[in-house]
């Protein structure tokens, strides 16, 4: 293989990185000259682009409705502090862990919603770093594959790192009582790899290992032990 085709590929394999700004100026440099005449990787970025958004939307959840009202609500019935013989630094010392615990307890009396809303979005943030590990890695290479449906997935795969990520886009959202399951082939047998979220994107949840595909089915809520209906997409892990 000549140096120019293998400066190529090396270059190739850093669009997720690109696309979530983990390069070094000297990579994004040689990377953006590549990316001109690049149509292929173009894509990529775009579709990496898109789904880290989608990521970081599901981080950055609005406060539940109320927030603002109920913290306004107790901060206003906070019992002020007597005014004589008290220094400004006593009175600021005093009021502002009175003025926080106000806070505290307006989100605390939204109960249950903020603490569901406070995981989810931690859920996603968790998500996104695992899935920034795993392209920015150095041997970070992709598998593409488009679904009968006309959705687009990509996984990317560092062998360093033993993990894969599944990026897709256009995949529709699962039925009621139905959910996307993510797995990896060892030959003719399927090993779980965890669920897929409404962002269409997840690191496995299984290492590589010797795995020779990544698929993905339809199953019944909460998962299977293995697969119950034929794989929408089966994207080979060339080695």
């Amino acid at each position: 293989m000549s140096r120019t085709r293998t400066e190529a590929g090396r270059l190739h394999a850093l669009s997720g990185a690109y696309a979530l700004d983990a390069l070094d100026r000297t990579e994004r440099e040689a990377f953006e000259r590549h990316l001109e005449r690049c149509p292929q990787c173009a894509q990529d970025v775009r579709e990496f682009s898109a789904t880290a958004a989608r990521l970081g939307a599901a981080v950055a959840l609005p406060a539940p409705p109320g927030t603002r009202d109920a913290v306004l609500a107790r901060i206003d019935g906070v019992r002020q502090l007597p005014p004589a013989r008290r220094s400004i630094a006593v009175l600021r010392r005093r009021a502002l862990p009175m003025a926080l615990a106000a806070c505290l307890a307006g989100v605390l009396a939204l109960g249950g919603a903020a603490l569901r809303e406070h995981q989810q979005a931690q859920r996603a943030a968790d998500a996104l770093q695992a899935i920034t590990a795993v392209l920015a890695a150095p041997d970070a290479r992709t598998v593409t594959g488009r679904s009968a449906s006309g959705a687009t997935a990509r996984v990317v795969v560092s062998a360093s790192r033993d993990r894969a990520a599944f990026l897709s886009s256009g995949l529709p959202a699962a039925p009621p009582g139905r959910t996307y399951q993510l797995w990896l082939a060892d030959g003719t047998v399927m090993r779980p790899a965890g669920l897929l979220d409404g962002a269409g994107a997840a690191v496995l949840r299984a290492p590589l290992g010797r795995a020779t595909a990544v698929g993905l089915t339809l199953e019944p809520e909460g998962g299977s032990p293995r697969p119950t209906t034929t794989p929408l997409l089966l994207l080979p892990l060339t080695r």
